[in-house]
């Protein structure tokens, strides 16, 4: 039987916990929909996302917090207006070569 190849010495379900937020949080339309807005404008505020989405601000603020629950994405508050941006260094785990070779067999 071929071993899933480890992480740092240590056995792959002990990262699992990890990941498990994330990707529920991606399971969901909206919620890409955001994070793609977000890979394309940059720093966004709350008022141009909800218009670009067409999202009421109580369904876009849910969808806002379950992404930065997840560390997805990160939230800045200047003065009263609250701005959203990707967080790139977890969205780049994501789609790392790190996460992908637990999923493939050690050669």
């Amino acid at each position: 039987m071929k071993q899933l190849k480890l992480l740092n010495n240590q056995r792959p379900t002990n990262n699992f916990n990890s990941y498990v937020g994330k990707f529920k949080a991606l399971a969901d339309e909206k919620r890409l929909q955001i994070m793609y807005e977000l890979c394309q404008r940059g720093k966004t505020n709350v008022l141009d996302l909800q218009e670009v989405l067409g999202l009421p601000q109580s369904s876009l603020s849910y969808h806002l917090k379950i992404l930065a629950d997840a560390g997805l994405i990160q939230r800045e508050t200047q003065g009263t207006w609250s701005y959203y941006e990707l967080n790139s260094s977890e969205v780049n785990a994501l789609l790392s070569e790190e996460l992908c070779c637990i999923f493939r067999p050690s050669r």
